[in-house]
């Protein structure tokens, strides 16, 4: 006879019952409860066991004396085979077996260490990582131009009383629940402190440009509070890491981002209030001839997948008390539309959706239109493909610069002024293009 269940993360099954088994049941009260077989192989099938009696009045009592909680301990026969199942309820406080705490993880018992150790007693509080006072961090440690900075974003947005942000440093601190009695806490160092660094490892923001994966050519580490986080990678993202299109209007510069400002700055704003900063490491971007990839670690809350981020879902900020001041200076302009508004904005920019994966993090991937063919694509349908190579090179050159001289024409083309002069006369006289003013001054104009 077989069970009509298999191993999973509530289920596990034994042969035999070892008092060391009560660790699964410490796991079990630890994650979402469970339920423990005795007298069940791997299989899932009924072997049996001998001293069912006794165990129905020995676990109970083994249990509560070792873990502190109750079990419920029923006994089944099938096939004239006793077997025993344990019962377990998810305890809304952390269950220890012999100073150690575990958990299920799949159909595995793990023992938890370290910084999962830690979010787990503090997610059994009802607290998250940046809620956590800090020990020798006082108001003497916070920088006065931090706390200005948001005061003047947050006064430019109206969602909190304009008389507030006028009363002293430490009243605002703490209406911003950013202290716990004697305590400020974690969100308050990286939000408001001279070294934010000094308090959290890996506290920064690291961009790099690559030729390849493994060809790095140049980096840059953001560090400082997360507001001026957000504002310097913007900055650098802009400027020196992502290549802007030239075009023209008329005689109006238009420079065109491979990126949506937008989404890139949602997808940044995200990262940095969602990332676990319990895990050291820094939200990595990686600007590339092609696409860009930002990193961020963090975890998904319970139950949730990756789908569920891309639709409308309820607001469950991973680092609620640096998402709080966050949105009141502007950073968030809605609960709950992150991942929804950077698709909703790359689509209106370029119709390009970026990619989402999730591995031991969120991973983004903004994929580039080549605008430079795009522009060139564009002008070969406008032209009806009736010119040769060499005047179609000339009519994107205008394009792209319609002050450029016919000797710079002549450079770029590496041909003579005499077979440019030719070229433009013949664009001219077909009525492709015209001349708007003098040699000097003057500009030419594409005829549409």
């Amino acid at each position: 006879m077989r069970l009509q269940i298999n191993e999973s993360q509530n289920i596990e099954f034994k042969q035999l019952w070892k008092d060391e088994y009560i660790k699964w049941i410490c796991a079990f009260a630890n994650s979402d409860g469970g339920k423990l077989y005795i007298g069940v192989n791997d299989d899932g099938e009924i072997v049996g066991i001998d001293n069912a009696k006794k165990l129905l009045e020995d676990i109970p009592n083994k249990v509560r004396d070792i873990l502190g909680v109750m079990v419920d301990v029923n006994l089944h026969v099938e096939d004239g085979k006793e077997y025993v199942e344990i019962i377990t309820e998810n305890y809304p406080y952390p269950i220890s077996y012999k100073a150690s705490y575990y958990y299920r993880s799949g159909s595995s018992t793990q023992e938890l260490k370290g910084a999962a150790l830690d979010k787990f007693l503090l997610r059994k509080q009802g607290k998250k990582w940046d809620g956590v006072p800090v020990p020798y961090f006082g108001f003497k440690d916070l920088d006065h131009y931090a706390i200005e900075l948001f005061r003047e974003k947050a006064n430019k947005k109206k969602r909190i009383d304009a008389e507030l942000l006028k009363e002293s440093d430490e009243t605002l601190i703490d209406k911003l629940h950013l202290r716990e009695g004697d305590y400020l806490k974690r969100a308050t160092t990286l939000l408001f402190s001279k070294d934010p660094q000094k308090y959290v490892t890996g506290s920064t923001i690291k961009i790099g440009y690559f030729k390849s994966d493994s060809d790095l050519v140049y980096q840059d580490q953001v560090g400082g509070n997360l507001f001026q986080q957000v504002d310097k990678t913007m900055d650098l993202i802009f400027t020196k890491y992502l290549k802007a299109i030239i075009t023209y209007e008329g005689i109006q510069r238009v420079e065109s981002f491979p990126v949506s400002e937008l989404a890139f700055r949602e997808a940044l704003v995200n990262a940095v209030v969602h990332k676990d900063y319990a895990s050291q490491n820094s939200i990595q971007i990686s600007v590339y001839d092609d696409k860009l990839l930002m990193w961020n670690a963090g975890e998904l809350p319970a139950q949730w997948t990756l789908e569920t981020l891309k639709h409308k879902h309820s607001s469950e900020p991973f680092n609620p008390a640096i998402a709080y001041p966050f949105f009141l200076a502007g950073y968030i302009e809605s609960w709950g539309r992150g991942i929804e508004k950077i698709i909703e904005e790359s689509q209106k920019f370029n119709g390009i959706t970026p990619n989402f994966r999730w591995q031991n993090g969120l991973w983004v991937e903004f994929d580039f239109n080549n605008l430079g063919d795009k522009v060139g694509n564009r002008l070969g349908e406008k032209l009806g493909e009736k010119l040769g190579e060499t005047q179609q090179a000339i009519m994107k050159l205008i394009q792209n610069n319609p002050k450029i001289a016919i000797t710079k024409i002549a450079i770029e083309l590496g041909i003579s002024t005499t077979a440019i002069e030719k070229h433009i006369k013949s664009l001219k006289d077909n009525g492709y293009i015209n001349r708007v003013g003098g040699a000097k001054g003057g500009h030419w104009e594409i005829i549409t």
